[in-house]
């Protein structure tokens, strides 16, 4: 049964209120802790960078038969929501409006091909990263077996200015026979830009997990104020694992 309040907050009905769905995956956990994400980045500058989109394929394009346009989410250097959509030039890279302290979400909104169980809406792998070709921010992946995921996956979020955060529910999957160690952070004052900065601290651990975990408890026991990373990260002692998260946080307005 849903819950009646969550039930009219996804309806819009509660003003100041939303429901943030997050979800994650890393094809390629390794023996080093990284985030559980596309391109295993989730990128935490101190100060808001330019950024720009790019293709590995000519097909992403306003024109073409992938990805026309691209819709990235995240937020502003005063650490405001901020969405952008810009038209895709396939391999050519196109400036993202604006400058970022975050990106935690990239979904195409265009596509020139008209989507099916065999034909997916973008051709190449979309990489989100900083003016000139530098470093990662987010990817926007082709699957193992070929097919556009139309999305970021990206297990991290960044709650926005003026608002705060309660984490409502959690989901672990771990690939089979495989047991990585998943690790839950948060870290508050993500816009402190001098020492003493807050601490980025774990909040959950998973340790061996080789099954679904799942929380949801009856209230929420994680309050995340405004300017608060969260998210999860994952290794192995040995060899590599797919991992996948998926996580809802309740947004009220300060």
């Amino acid at each position: 049964m849903f819950d009646n309040h969550l039930f009219a907050v996804m309806h819009g009905n509660i003003p100041g209120q939303s429901i943030v769905n997050k979800f994650g995956f890393n094809g390629a956990v390794g023996s080093t802790l990284e985030p559980v994400a596309d391109g295993a980045v989730y990128q935490t500058p101190t100060t808001a960078q330019s950024i720009e989109i790019v293709s590995d394929s000519t097909d992403d394009d306003a024109a073409g038969t992938g990805a026309r346009t691209v819709a990235i989410q995240g937020l502003n250097a005063a650490w405001e929501l901020q969405t952008q959509t810009v038209s895709m030039d396939g391999t050519t890279p196109v400036a993202i409006p604006g400058t970022w302290t975050r990106v935690f979400r990239a979904k195409v909104t265009e596509s020139g091909t008209y989507a099916t169980q065999t034909a997916g809406s973008h051709a190449g792998t979309i990489t989100v990263r900083n003016s000139g070709a530098g470093v990662t921010w987010a990817q926007m992946a082709i699957s193992t077996d070929g097919f556009p995921m139309g999305q970021t996956e990206i297990g991290c979020y960044t709650i926005p200015a003026g608002k705060t955060g309660y984490l409502l529910s959690k989901h672990v999957s771990i690939e089979s026979t495989k047991v990585p160690n998943v690790l839950w952070f948060h870290r508050e004052g993500a816009d402190t830009v001098a020492a003493p900065y807050d601490s980025m601290s774990l909040f959950e651990r998973h340790n061996g997990a080789a099954d679904e975990l799942t929380y949801a408890p009856p209230a929420p026991n994680l309050r995340l104020p405004e300017k608060t990373d969260v998210g999860a990260m994952a290794y192995l002692a040995t060899g590599s694992a797919s991992v996948s998260i998926e996580f809802q946080i309740l947004l009220i307005d300060n």
